[in-house]
């Protein structure tokens, strides 16, 4: 069943109303008819199960058959902010984050960051991550969209961080799983999380002296560790995020 998104005004009573880019996708690309089953999003956080009713040049128009009530989405707010990677495995990272529950994703220039991005190439890189999130969010049929965020400097990203009631740092030179495995067991199932990963190079000395003295003053930030192996930076995001899923998604 195909995953679709609207404004909270496009749903009228027991009819939902698509516009824009998604009527070509579905009447010309999907070659949908009518008495299709859909399933559509709005930007209150509502999913209906719906069937075709109509599909013209300009409009699609969907009966709501059921709310879906159990939606899809966990009770946890998770921010993944992520070190700005080399070459297209941003794109990778964004995709599976989103598939895997992140409400948020906020890329950080780190000192071991290959990637430097002025703000004109910072724009447009957002703004296809921000496709590449919607894309996923429909195929995982999600029913929000997760907002890509424009880069942020490693101090900025802490200061957003402790905004969060915890936030994870998985770290290489963390040992011992079992203290992973109780931080993530004392998630409460209403808490924001801040998930916040290395580039390439890792976080320097630095940058993790930091998150010391961010968690000495406020209590809510901790390295973790991912095992005895070292992940590459796009697989240590995804590897937490799986471990919060079977933790959270009850």
């Amino acid at each position: 069943m195909y995953q679709f998104f609207v404004e909270s005004t496009q749903v009228q009573g027991d009819e939902i109303v698509i516009t824009g880019s998604d009527v070509n996708h579905i009447g010309n690309v999907l070659r949908m008819k009518a008495g299709e089953k859909i399933r559509v999003s709005d930007s209150a956080g509502k999913s209906y199960f719906c069937g075709i009713k109509e599909i013209t040049p300009d409009m699609v128009r969907a009966g709501i058959d059921r709310e879906d009530e159990l939606g899809t989405e966990l009770s946890n707010r998770i921010v993944l902010f992520q070190g700005l990677p080399k070459a297209d495995k941003m794109e990778l990272i964004i995709q599976k984050a989103v598939e895997l529950g992140a409400s948020e994703i906020i890329p950080v220039a780190m000192k071991n960051c290959v990637v430097k991005l002025d703000d004109k190439k910072a724009a447009a890189k957002v703004s296809r991550w921000q496709s590449i999130a919607e894309s996923a969010a429909k195929q995982s049929k999600r029913t929000l969209i997760p907002t890509v965020k424009m880069p942020v400097s490693w101090k900025e990203a802490l200061n957003l961080a402790k905004e969060l009631d915890i936030t994870l740092v998985p770290y290489e030179n963390e040992r011992g799983m079992q203290a992973t495995r109780e931080i993530i067991g004392g998630i409460d199932k209403q808490d924001s999380i801040g998930v916040m990963i290395g580039p390439e190079g890792g976080f320097s000395d630095a940058e993790i002296a930091m998150v010391d003295e961010t968690h000495a003053d406020c209590g809510s930030f901790h390295r973790i560790s991912l095992g005895r192996r070292i992940l590459r930076t796009e697989t240590a995001g995804l590897a937490t995020l799986a471990m919060l899923v079977y933790q959270l998604d009850i």
